[in-house]
């Protein structure tokens, strides 16, 4: 097993985050650059994304909002 396999985060590409998302892949890009989601750069300059944070994003935005209670 190599070193760089070792408790390494599942990285996703745009379009696999584009797609959970159902937006388009600049949509994601923008995402990054503003700072909602966390972008990891490849030695060829391309973006990847943690699938846990994108997860927990897109946990976060399809719960359904609570009823008020009273």
């Amino acid at each position: 097993m190599s070193a760089s396999t070792i408790d390494s985060p599942r990285l996703l590409t745009p379009q696999e985050v584009a797609s959970l998302f159902r937006v388009s892949p600049k949509t994601v890009a923008r995402w990054a650059t503003a700072g909602k989601i966390t972008a990891v750069r490849t030695l060829g300059g391309h973006r990847r994304y943690p699938e846990a944070e994108a997860r927990e994003l897109l946990g976060g935005a399809t719960r359904p909002a609570r009823p008020p209670e009273g």
